[in-house]
């Protein structure tokens, strides 16, 4: 799988963007386990995936439910034996909300 982001806010640690094989869209929040820290990505309808980026702050009941686990079932990869927890602390440091680059 090949993510592309394309809107996030560093403050909510929320990325938007688009499975690139798929052409899903998702919604990832940041994971850490024992080992690593890792992304977590959500599946979104289309017209989730419209209103989160025109106004990402939208986005953040959505973001909390995956951190909560209610949204499971939307989860694009299956999560590893030590699945680990959210990492969520809503500090940051710069520029908090962006578009990103194009590559």
């Amino acid at each position: 799988m090949k993510f592309k982001n394309l809107v996030f806010s560093r403050l909510d640690r929320i990325s938007i963007g688009i499975e690139k094989d798929s052409g899903k869209y998702y919604l990832s929040i940041p994971v850490s386990n024992s080992t690593v820290d890792f992304e977590e990505y959500n599946e979104l309808t289309k017209s989730e995936f419209d209103g989160f980026c025109l106004d990402i702050s939208k986005a953040i009941p959505f973001a909390e439910d995956c951190r909560l686990r209610k949204l499971d079932h939307l989860l694009m990869q299956e999560p590893g034996i030590d699945r680990g927890t959210s990492i969520w602390d809503n500090h940051s440091n710069g520029n908090n909300l962006g578009i990103a680059e194009k590559q």
